[in-house]
């Protein structure tokens, strides 16, 4: 059920961000801004940043969440598996990491 819910608002929030774009897009062909002016569209840039991050975050708590429980279970039958368990969250936590840097990418081309 989680999935479902969490499935179908990435689905809306992907749906709303090119939706973004492409009308962002379409405005600037009708103006007919000048290449050089690339500043004009710096908010959706923020917005995107945003996104980047918060929807990073997002799916790296869920994954800690899952495979932390099923870490400490693991642990607690078979103890010498703190290792593994601890690379697999390291793993989890690292997706959070690739939106920061998605996200300074961004907004270093703002």
């Amino acid at each position: 059920m989680i999935r479902r819910k969490l499935a179908l608002i990435s689905a809306y929030v992907f749906q709303i961000s090119v939706f973004m774009f492409l009308v962002a897009g379409l405005i600037n062909a009708a103006e007919a801004v000048p290449a050089e002016t690339g500043k004009d569209n710096a908010g959706l840039g923020y917005i995107s940043a945003a996104l980047a991050v918060g929807l990073a975050c997002i799916a790296s708590s869920y994954a800690v969440a899952k495979i932390g429980s099923a870490g400490i279970g693991a642990v607690t039958e078979k103890p010498e598996l703190v290792g593994r368990t601890l690379v697999f969250l390291g793993l989890a936590e690292g997706i959070a990491i690739y939106g920061l840097i998605i996200a300074i990418i961004i907004l270093n081309k703002i």
